[in-house]
């Protein structure tokens, strides 16, 4: 028994050893990522300024034209939705309401999020196969189903980042909530004895100062 211990422990430590000296000098596979291999994943925009709108550009006219042939079939010839398709239109002043309809015009804070949004997941059956003008076109589209464009409004870059939703300031800005704000405490923390405020966890009998219902 002795022995074979004794084995083991060699064994194990040659393990490690050997482990280690592959880290060292590694192991043979793979490569470091270049900028060309992460540029198609890097394709991010922001909302608030509309950093990382790629060049190009695209009309309502145009965007009519492909949201028929890419869209229309689950959200709508007009953009009112097909089906269970969510719709893309309308909705504006109806968020404090029993039902509120949540669309492109009446929730969406920030127009590039429109483009991001469509040119990573649409049309549904093939994602990311729309090019920047493209895209482009699709949202002018529905920016003008939603009164946000004119009928021969024309969007790039720019212009896209210029336009303000409605529902904009209707969003606040980070957690407001004091638990998730302040610095929690890491040492010294108990302030006095632990109280129950949930009357739910005091009904069903598993707070500390009560035993469990049969």
């Amino acid at each position: 028994m002795f022995r074979f211990s004794s084995f083991i422990l060699v064994a194990a430590g040659l393990l490690t050893a050997s482990i280690a000296a592959a880290q060292q000098r590694g192991y043979g596979i793979g490569h470091k990522i270049t900028d060309a291999q992460i540029a198609p994943w890097n394709i991010d925009i922001s909302g608030e300024d509309g950093k990382g709108l790629p060049p190009g550009k695209g009309s309502v006219a145009q965007g009519e034209k492909l949201y028929v042939q890419q869209c229309a079939a689950c959200h709508g010839e007009f953009g009112e939705g097909n089906g269970r398709w969510p719709e893309l239109m309308g909705g504006q002043g109806t968020l404090r309401e029993e039902d509120p309809r949540k669309t492109i015009g009446s929730f969406w804070p920030w127009a590039p999020t429109i483009f991001d949004y469509v040119r990573r997941t649409m049309p549904f059956t093939a994602p990311q196969s729309l090019d920047n003008n493209e895209t482009y076109a699709i949202v002018a589209y529905l920016l003008h189903l939603n009164d946000l464009l004119p009928a021969d409004g024309v969007l790039d870059a720019k212009s896209l980042a210029a336009i303000k939703m409605p529902n904009r300031d209707g969003f606040i800005a980070g957690d407001p909530r004091p638990d998730v704000r302040t610095e929690p405490c890491m040492k010294d923390c108990k302030r006095g004895p632990v109280k129950v405020t949930s009357d739910l966890a005091k009904s069903l009998g598993v707070t500390p100062t009560q035993k469990p219902k049969d």
